[in-house]
């Protein structure tokens, strides 16, 4: 598992002139994304707030969770399979929602929900996606999940909710974390605007990507399909700039959560969980689940990383209601530390995107499988032969990860809530 962060590991030039070798890790397909995402679209992708200390928290503190081998034991027949949100999964792991993501690759959301059905596993649709809940679900054949921003337009938010429901969204994640924008200096220097800025720095980045541009070319698909023709006053992408400006609400509270899961009535999934007072919170409005996240590093920079608020979280509500988690997860090894640190199941942001602008559809289902076979290989390494019995008890020096109190003894149930 590679920990060296991406302002790191700049692609070879000479790579650039031959075609790709084999995709062997998430970060292979980075690189190949890099070279094939126009600059402004894989900056937006690939970055954090200010000085991105909590985005590059979140990945390289996987790095110091250790693993204990484990030898000589039964490694046979083993499974993946779980549950999140109640939904049977064929691993513990979905694909979180991401905004712009059908600007990563053409018509990116509709290949991604395509890829994650066929992997068995949730996939997300952001509120600020390309293509729109009407697109996903005429080109999918499974439920997916919607993540739901809240915006001063209560009516906007109402008919969100209910273009889900009729479009058979099995959840509802609602984002909690984004009532105020995160500044992020590479959006800023790249001129990502709504429009986009047609600078001339801009246009030739364009220049250099054929394959994204003819992608582009042959879909319908490039604007926030959610909400142009939807809110009210929105007809263009001039107008949804002042629009977006303005709408996400500094005034969210705990009320407006009841009202959007009495709206609702379906599985409710509260994102952007990150202290344990705001996890109490969340087990007592009476959702489903909870994730763990920092938005991916993108809001407050700073703040903890997730998997070292996880811990704590999981000691505070893991018994009332499910627990979730996002953030910084590049590996199937990394999915195994966030199970065995308490967390139900997990979600996916960057590396599917990575894995979207290198190959589309069949890039998302390399990165899914690339994460299938690491999390298997890796927990059998661990003496251990259903996911749903990872804890603590694989890990090396939890002593400052896990309370005493929290962590199980030998032969002991892992720990979930009730469904």
């Amino acid at each position: 598992m590679s920990t060296t962060m991406p302002s790191a590991r700049p692609p070879s030039r000479m790579s650039r002139f031959f075609a790709p070798g084999p995709m062997t890790c998430i970060e292979d397909l980075r690189r190949l994304a890099e070279r094939r995402v126009p600059r402004m679209f894989y900056d937006y992708a690939d970055s954090g707030s200010y000085t991105e200390g909590t985005y590059r928290s979140n990945e390289a503190d996987f790095a110091k969770i250790k693993l204990r081998q484990r030898v000589a034991v039964d490694m046979t027949n083993r499974t993946l399979a779980s549950t999140m949100a109640g939904q049977p999964v064929a691993m513990p792991v979905a694909l979180a929602p991401t905004g712009l993501t059908g600007m990563q690759h053409a018509d990116g959301e509709i290949l991604a929900a395509r890829a994650a059905a066929k992997a068995g596993v949730p996939f997300t649709l952001s509120t600020m996606s390309i293509c729109s809940i009407e697109d996903v679900a005429e080109n999918s054949d499974q439920p997916f999940w919607f993540q739901l921003y809240v915006m001063r337009d209560r009516d906007f938010i109402d008919r969100l909710i209910e273009r889900a429901r009729a479009a058979e969204c099995s959840a509802l994640v609602l984002t909690l974390d984004l009532q105020i924008l995160g500044q992020r200096h590479k959006d800023v220097k790249n001129g990502l605007s709504t429009p986009p800025k047609p600078t001339l720095r801009n246009l030739i980045n364009l220049a250099t990507k054929p394959r994204w541009c003819f992608g582009m070319l042959g879909t319908q698909r490039r604007t926030f399909r959610n909400i142009v023709g939807h809110a009210q006053g929105v007809g263009d992408l001039s107008s949804l700039s002042s629009w977006t400006a303005e709408q996400f609400d500094p005034s969210l509270s705990w009320d407006d959560v009841a009202r959007i899961k009495d709206r609702w009535g379906g599985k409710l999934i509260l994102k952007g969980i990150l202290d344990p007072e705001d996890a109490e919170l969340a087990a007592r409005s009476g959702a489903d689940s909870l994730i763990v996240s920092n938005h991916g590093g993108r809001q407050l920079d700073g703040a903890m990383s997730s998997i070292s608020a996880l811990p704590a979280i999981v000691q505070a509500v893991g018994d009332r209601i499910e627990v979730l988690f996002d953030g910084g997860i590049r590996s199937g090894q990394d999915v195994l530390k966030a199970l065995a640190l308490g967390a139900h199941g997990t979600f996916i942001g960057r590396a599917f995107l990575y894995g979207l602008g290198a190959g589309g559809e069949a890039g998302v289902t390399q990165c899914l499988d690339i994460i299938r076979k690491e999390l298997d290989v890796s927990m059998a390494m661990c003496g251990v032969r259903d996911v749903r019995q990872v804890d603590a008890r694989i890990l090396a020096d939890t002593d400052d990860l896990v309370p005493r109190a929290q962590r199980p003894s030998p032969g002991a149930p892992r720990r979930v809530a009730a469904e």
